[in-house]
């Protein structure tokens, strides 16, 4: 049943915690005896990774809508509390099964049917990065005057080093860039709180409060976290096996929740009391209005902990790019592998991001909207198949080959994320995508209310439960003991 020659590898990999030392590991499974880290280390990561000035341009959504700064606020937070719970759940894999997030769901989908849910997560790591990079080189040429071009190349040769070296330098400079920016962003928010960061009512502002403008708003925060969802336990798969599964959900959540409330309302803030567009711009401003040089400071930080969560985009499209390729033709996991599937999609995303206009940033914007409705199906279908049917016990080596009990294409996992998919199509709210945009017959009859994405949750969560009920329990039963054996002999 199992094909020895794509089984998980186990290699010999360097220390953890040890400097210098590139990553060994990509797609292949973790074992035992090279798990650490701490779950207390998720925290900080996740804090990290939306502790930066793309967080605070989601908070624009509201306000270009008309919606008043309290709504958005509300808006924001709920978004964010929904969408950092199904990330949160996803991290909680890491430790029971020691492998990439993608490579796991290879049981719902099959071995090369997984492609579907790849082809929308590596689109997203792409476009985030372009939307990165472009924030990066025009943020900082309109503050400081750097020269664009430059911007763009530095910040990707640094993401670029940080995912080749991997999963604990990533950790590493998560902590320590937290460490030194967030007393700086929390003076910016004192600024703010005790009105002395500057701001006024903008002239020929029309608030008002609509359903559309909420949930748009909602949608978007919602949107920001679930995108994580895909790779979180990436960056938990080295924690031990025992790790408790409540305080590790924990500790992302709050991380990853946290930072996102507070950023997407400061967000807010500058959008209807400085009028601001550019959220580099306005941090600048805000800070520098309550002590001078505060801002330009918190405006350097932001953007390099906007270079580190490149750097973790880039580390999680290189696990997706091995994982599609190793699903049509096995590779062996290596260093070498690794940096080539990380330096071309540097290239890529460079080259899109070069081409984009300072105007064709909200088409990213779009992008990632329309990354919600692909992305939604793929976690109500891997969560329910985790938490409900399969209840965390897998057959790990069965997921790296095709002639295994998930086999190569599994209809249940199609079907229920293609169902989900046609589902949303009647309530999708596409805003402008190169000239074309949609509006739904449904969400037509809502007001243009975006409830897309909820819709495709539910129906693609009870398909799949539905198509579950035709699992084979005894065969997979039999499948995982026989895993466990070939592990323990690894």
């Amino acid at each position: 049943m199992v094909d020895s020659q794509s089984a998980p590898v186990a290699q010999p990999a360097g220390p953890g915690g040890a400097l210098g030392v590139v990553e060994t590991r990509s797609i292949d499974w973790v074992p035992d005896e090279e798990r650490h880290g701490k779950v207390w280390h998720q925290a900080p990561l996740w804090f990290l990774g939306n502790f930066q000035y793309f967080t605070i341009a989601v908070g624009f959504v509201g306000p270009s809508l008309g919606l008043p700064l309290g709504q958005t606020v509300l808006a924001g937070a709920l978004g964010i509390v929904v969408g950092t719970l199904f990330m949160a759940f996803h991290a909680s894999q890491g430790p029971v099964l020691g492998l990439p997030q993608m490579i796991q769901s290879r049981a719902q989908f099959g071995y090369r049917g997984v492609i579907v849910a790849l082809a929308a997560t590596i689109f997203t790591y792409i476009a985030f990065n372009v939307a990165d990079q472009v924030l990066l080189a025009q943020g900082l040429n309109g503050i400081f005057g750097w020269n664009e071009t430059a911007v763009a190349f530095g910040a990707g040769a640094i993401a670029v080093l940080l995912a080749i070296y991997g999963h604990d330098w990533l950790h590493r400079a998560f902590r320590w860039l937290l460490y030194v920016s967030l007393p700086l962003m929390v003076l910016v928010t004192v600024g703010v709180l005790t009105g002395h960061a500057g701001g006024a009512h903008v002239a020929n502002q029309h608030l008002a409060f609509t359903w559309a403008a909420f949930f748009a708003q909602f949608s978007a925060a919602a949107a920001y976290n679930i995108t994580y969802a895909p790779y979180v336990s990436d960056y938990s798969r080295y924690l031990p096996r025992t790790t408790s599964a409540r305080a590790l959900i924990a500790s992302v959540f709050f991380g990853a929740s946290g930072s996102a409330v507070w950023l997407i309302a400061i967000g807010g803030w500058l959008a209807l009391k400085l009028g601001v567009s550019d959220g580099l711009v306005g941090l600048r401003q805000a800070g520098d209005h309550f002590l001078p040089g505060l801002g330009a400071a918190a405006a350097v930080l932001s953007a390099l902990s906007l270079v580190a969560t490149m750097g973790m985009n880039a580390y999680g499209g290189m696990l997706t790019v091995l994982t599609g390729i190793d699903s049509f033709r096995p590779i062996t996991p290596t260093r070498r592998i690794r940096i080539v599937a990380i330096l071309g999609l540097a290239v890529v995303w460079y080259l899109i991001a070069s081409l984009i206009s300072a105007n064709a940033v909200a088409t990213v914007f779009t992008a990632l909207t329309l990354m919600l409705y692909l992305l939604v199906p793929w976690t109500a279908t891997n969560l329910v198949d985790f938490f409900f049917v399969r209840r965390g016990h897998y057959a790990v080596t069965d997921l790296f080959t095709p002639s295994g009990i998930y086999g190569a294409w599994s209809w249940r996992g199609l079907t229920a994320y293609a169902v989900g998919i046609v589902a949303e199509i009647p309530f999708m709210v596409l805003p402008d995508l190169g000239g074309w945009n949609y509006t739904g017959p449904l969400a037509k009859q809502l007001a243009g209310t975006d409830i897309a994405w909820l819709v495709g949750l539910a129906v693609s969560a009870l398909v799949f439960l539905a198509a579950a009920r035709t699992t084979d329990r005894a065969g997979e039963d039999a499948a995982i003991a026989l895993s466990e054996q070939q592990l323990a002999g690894v």
